[in-house]
């Protein structure tokens, strides 16, 4: 393909900076190879970048559409009496196509330049040592929960919520193709949190490589499908990670519209208090499990509580629809 006006082909950039492809791991050779047969760096960045979500995002998901369709792992399932059907699963994949193609797709192909503007390494062989590349990866983590926790707990404020939010919780339990399922608007607020880390890294210490980005994109979007399963594993990472949230931890906050906003940690939710309801939640769960309960009585107790806290969170929920952009409620 034709370089953008103005702008060198992948083989002059190689060329100019002299790479030497005879040490090249396969891994960094297929890269180089890619950036070649695009020509056009611009063109190959984004279309990588846009393949790159669309397989990862909808492959994540496909192992959760087929365990929603065993019954054997409603064993595992949060919320046991809400299994997703075909059509709400279809309905919640043409909403996230359109995000996708329509806001997500526009951001991602100019993402190269924008890349370069700071200094990011694109087309450039070899990669970084993994070491430094997890690193930059637990940074990326860090500030985007500590982003999303503020912006989730905006977008819960009234207007923001009816306008924007509420889209996202119309399922009060999530399933993986659910996790984004949002307004336009929530898709660009929230996602600038897993972008700004490593543009933000990338302005200060200019020694941020794409393929870096995109394992962190990767384990962002496992992290958000997983979120939003419904299923609580006994090998779960929460099990083994206690300060990761989890599917645990997030569906409660669909099931109950209160608590837990953030997305991969659990402390910024412990520091602020936003998770008391969820905690004392959980505490009469573990003493339900202590007591001498038939499966039957066990699964109607389960329910009960379930019930409650989703009818308390349908209060709260109509409660802050009331607020209008002044901050006071309306009056009838």
């Amino acid at each position: 393909m034709n370089s953008t006006a103005g702008h060198p082909t992948a083989y002059q950039l190689y060329a100019n900076a002299g790479t030497d492809f005879s040490n090249l791991t396969w891994l960094e050779a297929q890269w180089a190879a890619w950036y070649l047969w695009i020509g056009n760096p611009i063109i190959a960045t984004g279309l990588a970048s846009f393949l790159l979500h669309e397989i990862v995002y909808f492959g994540r998901c496909i192992p959760w559409i087929i365990i929603d369709s065993i019954p054997y792992f409603r064993k595992w399932k949060l919320q046991p009496g809400k299994i997703p059907t075909p059509q709400e699963q279809w309905e919640c994949t043409k909403q996230v196509l359109f995000s996708h193609f329509m806001v997500e797709l526009p951001v991602i192909w100019l993402f190269h330049p924008m890349a370069e503007y700071f200094g990011m390494s694109t087309w450039q062989v070899p990669f970084p040592a993994w070491t430094h590349q997890a690193a930059q990866i637990a940074f990326f983590f860090v500030f985007e929960d500590m982003f999303h926790f503020f912006a989730h707990r905006a977008l819960h404020w009234g207007p923001l919520y009816k306008n924007i939010h509420k889209i996202h919780h119309k399922y009060s339990a999530p399933f993986g193709l659910a996790a984004e399922y949002a307004h336009p608007a929530e898709v660009m607020i929230l996602g600038t949190g897993t972008i700004a880390g490593p543009i933000l890294y990338c302005a200060f210490r200019r020694d941020l490589h794409i393929v870096t980005v995109y394992i962190w994109i990767i384990l962002r979007l496992f992290q958000a499908v997983d979120a939003h399963s419904g299923y609580d594993f006994p090998w779960s990472l929460q099990h083994i990670i206690p300060f990761w949230s989890g599917a645990e931890h997030h569906d409660f906050h669909h099931m109950a519209f209160v608590n837990n906003f953030s997305t991969s940690f659990r402390w910024f939710d412990h520091l602020f208090g936003t998770d008391d309801k969820y905690r004392e939640y959980r505490k009469r769960v573990t003493a339900m499990k202590k007591l001498n309960l038939s499966p039957e009585e066990y699964a109607a107790m389960e329910r009960k509580m379930m019930l409650e806290a989703e009818q308390e969170g349908l209060r709260a929920e109509a409660e802050v629809e009331q607020y209008s952009f002044t901050g006071k409620k309306k009056t009838a």
